[in-house]
């Protein structure tokens, strides 16, 4: 009897330590037939992904540590599953240099650990830059596929390293977010690290940086304001953003604006190279699915005598219809019109691959046709 009530009691305390944590296996596959044509550099077909949702493979979880606190970790790996391969290259020390043997499954999409409670959440890994949360999240296309808003195709010719770090994510960061109950308000800090040898040399700042966002989101409206700035020595790469959403019920309008800055020797030694990028979109429910639409540009403004203002507009129009909470199939068609002697490469713009040299004042259409399954 008294082996029997110290087993349950074992059993008891076992289930409870369970109930207050929890380890989750999630992910997305999505895979996306693409078909790309650019002036000047032929056409291509190909079986790609993520032309909806990002596919990926992630493990978080979370223990209650008691007193309102808690621990949580998140592991995210991006996975290519049109050929199998998992991860992708991560830079060292957010300057886009590629760490070698990183070829294998990396979490380069999140890797972080947490401590939360009451005064907000304390987050310390790889993760979004504030900046690119207004970016994706008042995007109609989510920065997917051939509908991926023009600002961030813009924004990352610009960035002295692209997308690492300084536009999308940042390795080796400190992150602080505002608790949950705040009325609507939402904000967070972030300060990334270049983690190089400080000894005097021009570039031992290369790849830090700070950003910060501050929201508010209540019923049917929702807005942000963001700014972030990442140190290089051949020119800070600076931006600031601001977007919105309002669901009026039988549609959701969104837009956003957003200006970058990249000191020099982007064209010239001295020369400062800006840019300025702005969207307006929807996205409007129609029975099981979900009709998405935005027109987005971006420009280029480089200030020395002479030069034009490069700039690409697209107009992107998709439809998804949803057989079940976690599947999905979707179809997108985007065209891009480059022009002020913009010579940009159109296919890259429009989602493909790369295959022409670009043509200024060319043109560029692409369709993304898919099906997306969560878990």
């Amino acid at each position: 009897m008294k082996k029997s009530l110290i087993a349950l009691a074992v059993m008891a305390a076992a289930g409870a330590a369970s109930a207050q944590s929890s380890v989750t296996l999630f992910g997305i596959v999505d895979a996306t037939f693409n078909h790309s044509n650019a002036t000047g550099g032929g056409s291509v077909n190909q079986l790609t992904n993520s032309g909806y949702n990002s596919s990926r493979l992630g493990f978080r979880g979370t223990e209650d540590l008691g007193g309102g606190l808690s621990a949580s970790f998140w592991l995210e790996a991006g996975i290519s599953n049109d050929d199998g391969r998992a991860g992708g290259a991560i830079a060292a020390g957010n300057q886009g240099v590629t760490v070698a043997g990183n070829t294998g499954l990396n979490f380069n999409r999140r890797s972080t650990v947490s401590l939360a409670g009451g005064w907000g959440e304390l987050r310390l890994g790889r993760d979004y830059t504030p900046s690119f949360w207004n970016m994706t999240i008042f995007d109609p296309f989510g920065t997917n596929g051939v509908g991926t808003n023009q600002i961030e195709v813009g924004a990352a010719a610009l960035a002295p390293s692209g997308t690492s770090g300084v536009l999308v994510r940042a390795s080796n960061d400190i992150g602080y977010f505002l608790p949950a109950n705040l009325g609507g308000i939402y904000g967070q800090v972030n300060y990334w690290l270049g983690e190089n040898v400080q000894n005097g040399a021009a570039t031992e700042h290369d790849g830090r940086g700070y950003g910060a966002r501050i929201g508010y989101g209540s019923g049917p409206f929702n807005v942000a304001a963001a700014i972030a700035r990442t140190q290089f020595a051949a020119g800070d790469f600076r931006e600031w953003n601001i977007g919105g959403q309002w669901d009026f019920g039988l549609a959701k309008a969104m837009a956003q604006y957003q200006r970058d800055r990249r000191g020099s020797p982007f064209v010239a030694p001295g020369v400062q190279a800006d840019g300025r990028g702005w969207l307006i979109g929807a996205l409007v429910p129609v029975g099981a699915g979900e009709i998405r639409a935005a027109f987005s540009e971006y420009r280029f403004d480089l200030n020395t005598a002479g030069l034009s203002e490069p700039r690409e507009r697209k107009l992107a129009l998709g439809y998804v219809h949803n057989l079940s909470k976690r599947t999905a199939l979707y179809a997108t068609v985007a065209r891009v019109k480059n022009s002020n002697t913009n010579a940009l490469v159109p296919q890259a713009v429009v989602g493909g691959p790369a295959i022409g040299a670009g043509v200024a004042n060319g043109r560029s259409t692409g369709y993304d046709i898919g099906i997306r399954h969560s878990f």
